[in-house]
């Protein structure tokens, strides 16, 4: 038996091309997913494969062709460089292993890999800092799953969420304070969009979001709520970087219809224009690698957006990536699991 620990590291996927069939592939494998689109399995199957698929597919690969560098998938590429700088840093005692929960390198065949080594322990780790189903709840269902049919179950822990651990905070300030931060007018902090739907389920009191106080606190009874950890990240950031309550706002991207989280992110940044705001600062704290959210959504769809409604200069602050400190706060991560 091995007396190494196993550690798993979960993002979320990329298409294994940018041409239409390989996107095609990944979206129908993503929204098949009854925690990203949680309706009934008949109504989810044609949903996805007679409309979404089929006519999104053209559609995205065309975006994913401008996100696509000469190392190919910018989340893959930064993700797999954070597991081979982590296995060189954390020592003997782990073996790092990287998955995405759609696509490749398949969960399947990552942990098939994992139970050959015969673990007396695995630590999941999903890379969403802050806990949603349609993420995290995904990521740590499928990889169960998998470990349930095995013969022999080692110890396993799960890393749930970590938007409250003082290295990811630290991380993310330190990007922004490459930034002068003084220079800009206002400063939005961007998360991914959710239907409220959602939100609302991981309530044990059966109550929507709306009549539990999220904006304003994290508690015992709403540590699972993804607006609530968003909020709370937004205000441990804030105080890092020294933002006063007023120069910022908290919004939520990447929209499928008006019953998802609001502000809307696109609405507000159209907002902040005509208001005014010239110089506009964007965190998205919700990736810790960029992507095509951050990169092509943000970086290129708002800085359209915002130019044509009378600002001046939208900045993105980059992810985490592979940076050292984000690679020595991972490992610290896994070693107090």
């Amino acid at each position: 038996m091995s007396a190494k620990t196993g550690v798993l590291l979960i993002q979320l996927g990329t298409p294994d091309s940018p041409s239409v069939p390989d996107v095609r592939k990944y979206l129908r494998e993503f929204l098949s997913d009854a925690r990203v689109i949680d309706i009934n399995w008949f109504a989810r199957t044609l949903l996805v494969n007679l409309i979404i698929a089929p006519f999104r597919a053209p559609k995205s690969a065309k975006i994913y062709k401008q996100l696509w560098t000469k190392n190919g998938s910018p989340l893959l590429y930064y993700s797999r460089n954070l597991k081979n700088k982590l296995q060189k840093i954390i020592g003997n005692d782990f073996d790092i292993e990287l998955a995405m929960r759609y696509q490749n390198p398949s969960m399947e065949s990552v942990l098939e890999k994992m139970r050959k080594k015969n673990y007396a322990r695995i630590i999941i780790l999903p890379l969403f800092p802050q806990y949603a189903s349609a993420t995290n709840g995904s990521a740590i269902d499928k990889a169960m799953k998998v470990i349930k049919k095995w013969w022999v179950i080692p110890d396993v822990k799960i890393i749930s969420q970590f938007y409250d651990d003082e290295g990811y905070l630290n991380c993310f300030a330190s990007n922004g304070y490459k930034h002068n931060i003084k220079e800009y007018d206002h400063v939005l902090f961007s998360y991914h969009g959710l239907p409220e739907r959602q939100v609302d389920k991981v309530h044990i009191d059966n109550k929507p979001c709306s009549e539990h106080k999220c904006e304003n606190e994290i508690t015992e009874e709403n540590k699972f709520c993804y607006k609530a950890a968003c909020y709370a990240t937004t205000r441990m950031l804030a105080q890092k970087l020294n933002i006063p309550t007023e120069k910022y706002t908290v919004c939520f991207q990447s929209r499928l219809d008006n019953k998802w989280l609001k502000p809307f992110a696109d609405k507000t940044v159209i907002e902040q224009a005509k208001r005014g705001v010239k110089k506009l600062l964007v965190f998205s704290p919700a990736f810790v690698a960029d992507c095509l959210e951050t990169t092509i959504e943000i970086g290129d769809e708002y800085q359209k957006l915002f130019i044509e409604n009378g600002g001046e200069k939208l900045q993105l602050v980059e992810s985490l990536n592979d940076s050292d400190m984000w690679v020595e706060t991972v490992k610290n991560i896994i070693l107090v699991a």
